[in-house]
């Protein structure tokens, strides 16, 4: 479950950043989150599902589901694979970074607890169901998450109804190395590269441009 509680203090980014810092010994991650309404429907209750495949293995099927267009998934014609681990960054800084954009454009933002041994378990231990239409397990997302978190230092920073803010401490920034991690992008959430001018070498060249933050939206 989500505990939606008041923010603390004036200053929301420095709050999340204690709160984030707090959570080896509280267990509770912090969580932005967006509704559209205060009586809007929220993606999250309780959890449920079975365990998942393996990380890679759930790339590569989801891949095969959905890349059925040679000219949008160029210059891969079958899935890449992985792309290779960079965990050079500092993964609290950048969650407070992303944090701290996310509430200086949005300042409605609510704030989230959640009782969670790492952050890429809160879809999992919320229930969140914001990936529906692309798989009903929140624990497959988690997988890809703790996956993203041991080779990127990715740290989940929002979630809403249909979308999810992740932080990254290493993110590509080279072309080459953009395409393969946007070809775990498309396989994760394909909407993502639909909802552009869908090719995945327009999305790389975006995912250089966007350095520590990757967003998510399932239509």
């Amino acid at each position: 479950m989500i505990t939606e509680t008041p923010w603390p203090g004036d200053d929301h980014a420095d709050q999340w950043a204690r709160l984030r810092a707090d959570h080896p010994r509280t267990g509770l991650w912090p969580v932005l989150l967006h509704v559209e309404t205060p009586d809007d429907f929220r993606p999250w209750s309780t959890p449920d599902g079975p365990t998942p495949d393996d990380p890679a293995a759930l790339l590569a099927r989801w891949w095969t589901r959905y890349a059925n267009d040679p000219a949008m998934t160029a210059p891969f014609s079958t899935w890449p694979g992985t792309a290779p681990a960079d965990t050079a960054g500092d993964p609290d800084a950048a969650a407070d970074g992303v944090a701290a954009d996310l509430l200086h454009h949005y300042p409605e933002l609510l704030l989230g607890l959640v009782a969670a041994d790492r952050s890429a378990d809160v879809p999992t231990a919320t229930g969140w169901t914001g990936a529906a239409n692309h798989t009903p397990n929140p624990a497959e997302i988690s997988a890809v998450l703790r996956d993203w978190e041991d080779r990127f230092g990715g740290r989940v920073v929002a979630l809403g109804p249909g979308d999810l803010v992740l932080s990254v401490a290493t993110p590509p920034t080279t072309y080459q190395q953009a395409l393969a991690v946007a070809a775990e992008h498309f396989a994760f959430c394909p909407d993502n590269v639909w909802q552009g001018d869908a090719r995945l070498s327009t999305y790389a060249e975006q995912l250089v441009k966007d350095g520590h933050r990757w967003s998510f939206w399932w239509e």
